[in-house]
């Protein structure tokens, strides 16, 4: 092996466990790789041959820490891979999903390995474990069963085959959707095609065009935060609509990067493997082991929203129509229109403009309201470290101490947009919090996708922009404050309809009036938002929410379709959308805000898959929780915020989600909250 193959299989003498990036070279992965996989099975098979009697230390504790090796070496290439990734990692990761897959069924499959986690369930009320060691037997047994740890051996060989193929299939549709967005670039180069456009876009545009080799144009790119402003100002309906069209055919472009047999293909081997562990399809599959537990909770949730929801997006596109109308466009409202035309409308109703709000929402300004709402809830603050190794010049490095000035972890942002970084906004850890291997604790990033500034000017983002910022700083808390034993616990990993309460709730906290009055400055004079503009934007928090709502759960009715009906996995995924959308009455003006062959959520992987309904789900919480601390009449009561770090942040997994609800909030959450908080009732 290779002396820096090597480096990433060492315990790091880096300050606070920082993967030592310099040192780390992309072709050296495969090689670690390979030796973590053979570490890692010698120690699972010595824990399946344990001559001695099960116990929870020689069994479910010994597995905890069976793959120290290879969760290292998969946390930091599977963070490099969708943040900053090359040919090299592309092709790496190409062979080993496929590999990382085998390994992972041969473990679950193995009869003796299942036989002991089985005594152990058989017997767990003699065993005298806490709360959280129950949790985990319960979780592990859970996990192989869903495994298809009980199954004869032919039905295992089945499993590992469809797990290898739906490895590859995930990788290539990810990989397609990455170069789909890498290769567009819309060049805008004279002032015709600027028309509209203001100074903040421009520039940003100068600079995304700067970094892809065309010095002196502007390009517009894939990325959220570039395609959505331009659609949003642009007076050049034909180029919205070439922009536009580009953004919704991601991975559903003619040639290599076409992703609708990898879809057809990965749907049905879903529903393959679902049928040999006893399910009707996938979705039951999926739903079973989350707080939803059946497609039917699901399907009422989405149904219950979409109502009111479809009703106040048709009333908005009769809104956008007349606006059309009234400035001598004779036009029909299409989806390139959508943002445009509501930009005006939203001016006309709350006399708000983008280019007015923005400027008071400086990047570096909302990291800070994000810090300072995490001190005031729980105490914490930040120290921002310097000259750290890092895979790329643009991150920032900051030291978390909890409320008694002790380290906490570390916490890194990714803020920007490059080509080398899918699109969208995620959480992840390099290392996650645990106990059970010492006193380990987390270092979490946050990935984001915003247009970068030119050199020496601040980056300025959207509202939403800075929604997402907060949105994704919420799962960062997650993971930072993560206090339990046991890693399989630890920090997010939750249920999947769960795992968003922290995230959404926290987003709450933005709109507070005492947040924007201290952190909304304006980027060159310095003043906080006048309170004119701040109420202005306040009370039109609920503009467009019936075009939001709509484009959302389209994708999560479709999702939760495609993962249901054995019919639809027969489909051409255009077939899909056309029939489920036709089926609920799709208004023409709204596609969906992910469609199928770039639904990344659903089939890069299937975190998502048949649960893209989770982010409503959790928001049905959110909305409830958050009404904790204004039925207490202050945003950052105490004892709320003490609950809140207790029995949601800081607990994890190490419970049942709706038990952990129950504990915070003392009652189960209904919808009401969440119908009022997007306004879709009165």
């Amino acid at each position: 092996m290779s002396e820096t193959a090597k480096v990433l299989l060492q315990d790091w003498k880096t300050p606070f466990g920082l993967p030592p990036f310099s040192q780390i070279k992309p072709e050296d992965f495969e090689e670690a790789f390979e030796e973590a996989f053979e570490a890692g099975e010698e120690n699972i098979n010595r824990i399946a041959q344990n001559p001695e009697a099960p116990t929870f230390e020689n069994t479910i504790a010994a597995l905890e820490l069976a793959e120290d090796s290879l969760e290292q070496v998969a946390s930091i290439f599977f963070n490099l891979s969708s943040a900053d990734t090359n040919e090299t990692l592309q092709q790496i990761e190409r062979n080993i999903s496929p590999k990382l897959a085998a390994y992972s069924t041969k473990k679950h499959l193995n009869p003796a390995l299942y036989k002991r986690i089985e005594t152990l369930i058989a017997k767990k009320d003699t065993l005298a474990l806490t709360p959280e060691q129950n949790r985990v037997l319960e979780r592990y047994h859970s996990t192989y069963q869903r495994a298809g740890a009980g199954l004869d051996a032919a039905d295992k060989t089945r499993i590992a085959e469809i797990n290898e193929r739906l490895a590859t299939l995930g990788t290539s549709f990810a990989q397609n959707v990455l170069a789909d967005e890498a290769s567009y670039k819309l060049l805008l180069q004279n002032e015709s095609d600027l028309e509209g456009l203001p100074d903040f876009l421009i520039k940003a545009a100068s600079a995304a065009a700067e970094e892809r080799g065309e010095p002196g144009k502007y390009a517009i790119t894939l990325s959220r935060s570039s395609i959505e402003p331009f659609l949003q100002f642009s007076k050049r309906r034909d180029l919205r609509e070439e922009a536009f069209t580009a953004w919704a055919n991601r991975g559903n472009n003619p040639g290599e990067t076409h992703n609708s047999a990898i879809v057809r293909e990965t749907v049905q081997l879903r529903n393959e493997k679902a049928r040999l562990l006893g399910f009707e399809n996938f979705a039951a599959f999926k739903l079973d082991d989350v707080m939803a537990k059946n497609t039917g909770a699901v399907e009422e949730l989405l149904t219950n929203v979409w109502g009111p929801a479809k009703e106040r997006a048709l009333e908005e596109a009769a809104d956008l129509q007349e606006m059309a109308q009234n400035e001598g466009e004779n036009i029909k409202i299409a989806p390139w229109d959508w943002r445009y035309y509501s930009e005006k409308v939203r001016s006309e109703k709350h006399d708000l403009d983008e280019a007015e709000i923005k400027p008071y929402f400086q990047l570096d300004q909302m990291i800070e309201a994000s810090f300072h709402t995490a001190t005031r809830l729980f105490g914490l603050t930040f120290k921002e470290l310097k000259d750290q190794d890092l895979y790329h010049p643009d991150l920032r490095v900051f030291e978390v101490f909890d409320k008694n000035g002790e380290h906490l972890g570390i916490f890194i942002g990714d803020y920007f947009a490059r080509s080398s970084k899918r699109s969208g906004a995620w959480m992840s850890a390099f290392r996650s919090q645990q106990k059970l291997k010492g006193d380990i604790r987390p270092v979490i990033i946050n990935v984001m996708n915003f247009s970068k500034a030119p050199e020496g000017e601040p980056t300025l983002l959207t509202f939403d922009d800075a929604r997402t910022l907060f949105h994704e700083f919420g799962h960062g808390l997650h993971g930072l404050m993560s206090n339990v034993t046991h890693p399989l616990v630890s920090g997010t990993s939750v249920a999947r309809d769960f795992v968003e309460l922290p995230s959404q709730l926290f987003e709450h906290w933005l709109a507070q009036p005492e947040i924007l009055k201290k952190f909304a400055r304006h980027y060159q004079s310095g003043e906080v938002i006048p309170e004119a503009l701040l109420e202005r934007l306040l009370s039109a928090a609920n503009f467009n929410q019936g075009f939001a709502t709509v484009e959302y759960l389209a994708t999560a009715i479709v999702d939760m379709a495609i993962h249901k009906d054995e019919n639809l996995a027969e489909l051409d995924p255009a077939q899909v959308e056309e029939k489920v959308l036709g089926d609920i009455g799709m208004p023409e003006e709204i596609i969906m805000r992910h469609r199928i062959p770039h639904l990344l959520h659903a089939f890069a992987g299937d975190g998502y898959a048949a649960g893209y309904y989770s982010y409503l789900w959790s928001e049905v919480m959110d909305a409830d929780a958050f009404e904790a601390f204004e039925e207490n009449g202050d945003a950052f009561h105490t004892d709320t915020a003490s609950k809140l770090e207790e029995f949601i942040y800081s607990a994890g997994g190490s419970q049942d989600p709706a038990k952990a609800y129950m504990d915070f909030r003392g009652k189960m959450p209904s919808i009401k909250p969440l119908l009022k908080g997007r306004g879709l009732v009165s």
